[in-house]
């Protein structure tokens, strides 16, 4: 009873404002899906599809209330060589299958595996991301003319100085509408959003993928499948971790998975690509005001209203104007905090968050700088705990206190010097923790060593890794 009231009440809470703030997430959204669209290959049409049904799907069934999710960079890069190979009906396939494996992995309940995710790793992903958003403004950066750099310049300066005046109305907002007036007006000649691609013309059918449902269509879309998947599930659970921490508010990670699943296998029957969260645009969200998941579902209701039912108005909006937008939300997303924590921070932390940033930002994926972030935090957490190692020794007998493991197993034998004695020997291990079978290894080949030497070892208070036998 309690939790279904938590859940009304993320959906009743400050109607206005939500639907305003998801009406900034939807300009933020347009330029984004249609790009990451044209990544993949496929019509924008299909991204925007598939956004309208992942945030209608995802507001009701996630567990992070105003997050945005929707067709996004870093699906559309694992997309684009099946698109590229079989055609955008084996993408509905995949994105069916991967969608099934997010559930199962919601089902499961092993979101519980972000915890395995250093705050270095989430600072190098937020960075990482901004960058990129940024980045994929510079086309229309560099080719905007005189003119197209006078609407930006406008657009930034209504975004950053109306809220001094007023906060009612989302300035980004104001931005689109002002601007797209303006350049009607005076019949100013920059690029349009009717310019990059073709737009939805109606509303999304429902229908199977049009593929043979054999084993052979299995092995085209398993890999592609698992890909998008895990890709998926990192950036929305990425992306809720940091909602988390802006709006100092949980959220159930688990039921995020299985939503994002149910949300693309939704997208994939009504002929759209697999999307997951969006930290520039649900960071937009946020800070316009969005708390709850009327926000999310405002996005893609007022995102496809804006393509089927004005869409000649949105045609005439100026990519400037969007850009503007998507500058800012790049400026909002990049923790300039960091940079300032560099001196204060330890030196390894800053180099997984250097490391996350440089691998995503290289490589345009962000599953791998994440990965690369992941294990270089685990090689330097294992390198700082193989020195939480201490061997003292009195006579015949050595104390061994701290932690033994793969990382210190060699340490440990090395501690050990047979030459050193003439009679038995006592090794004492209450003191210390053996925690693999690397670290089992290490003890049985110390009592080796001795061996050799015709020198009996006893070996004391051992624990840590049960059912291990040595020779005592």
């Amino acid at each position: 009873m309690h939790s279904q009231r938590i859940y009304m009440r993320q959906w009743q809470e400050n109607p206005i404002r939500e639907i305003l703030a998801g009406a900034v997430a939807t300009f933020a959204l347009i330029p984004e899906v249609i790009a990451f669209s044209f990544t993949a290959g496929v019509d924008p049409a299909v991204g925007l599809y598939a956004s309208f049904v992942i945030s209608i799907i995802i507001a009701v069934f996630g567990g992070r209330p105003a997050m945005i999710s929707a067709a996004a960079g870093s699906v559309a890069l694992v997309a684009a060589p099946l698109v590229r190979d079989y055609g955008v009906e084996y993408l509905f396939a995949a994105g069916l299958l991967a969608g099934a494996i997010q559930i199962l992995f919601g089902v499961a309940r092993l979101s519980t595996l972000l915890r395995y995710v250093s705050n270095s790793v989430r600072t190098g992903f937020v960075n990482a991301l901004a960058i990129l958003i940024f980045a994929a403004q510079l086309p229309h950066i560099l080719n905007a003319g005189a003119a197209g750099y006078a609407v930006m310049a406008a657009g930034l300066a209504i975004i950053y100085l109306v809220p001094r005046l007023t906060t009612i109305i989302p300035s980004p907002l104001i931005c689109v509408i002002v601007l797209t007036f303006a350049c009607w007006a005076i019949g100013l000649d920059v690029p349009r959003v009717s310019e990059l691609g073709r737009l939805p013309e109606g509303l999304p059918v429902f229908a199977l993928p049009d593929v043979p449902v054999d084993l052979t269509l299995l092995g085209i879309i398993v890999t592609p499948a698992i890909a998008i998947a895990m890709v998926g599930l990192l950036e929305s659970l990425m992306t809720a971790g940091v909602v988390d921490d802006q709006t100092g508010t949980p959220s159930d990670k688990n039921a995020e998975a299985r939503g994002l699943g149910l949300a693309n296998v939704g997208a994939s029957l009504f002929g759209g690509i697999a999307g997951c969260g969006m930290i520039g645009q649900t960071i937009s969200n946020v800070k316009y005001g969005g708390r709850g998941r009327l926000s999310t579902m405002a996005a893609g209701v007022v995102l496809l209203g804006l393509m089927t039912v004005v869409g000649d108005l949105v045609a005439a909006v100026p990519v400037a104007a969007l850009v503007a937008i998507m500058i800012m939300v790049s400026i909002d997303t990049f923790d300039w905090g960091s940079l300032a924590r560099l001196r204060a921070t330890p030196r390894l932390s800053n180099l997984v968050m250097l490391a996350t940033v440089a691998v995503t930002v290289t490589t345009h994926d962000l599953s791998l700088g994440v990965l690369a972030g992941v294990l270089l935090s685990g090689v330097f957490f294992a390198a700082k705990v193989s020195r939480m190692q201490r061997i003292t020794r009195d006579g015949d007998t050595y104390f061994v206190e701290g932690q033994v493991f793969f990382a210190s197993a060699d340490a440990f034998v090395e501690a050990f010097d047979p030459l050193a004695h003439d009679g038995p020997v006592t090794i004492d291990l209450s003191g210390a923790n053996i925690w693999d079978i690397t670290a089992a290894q290490a003890v049985a080949k110390v009592q080796d060593r001795f061996a050799r030497h015709d020198l009996p070892v006893h070996v004391v208070g051992m624990h840590g890794l049960p059912g291990v036998t040595l020779r005592i």
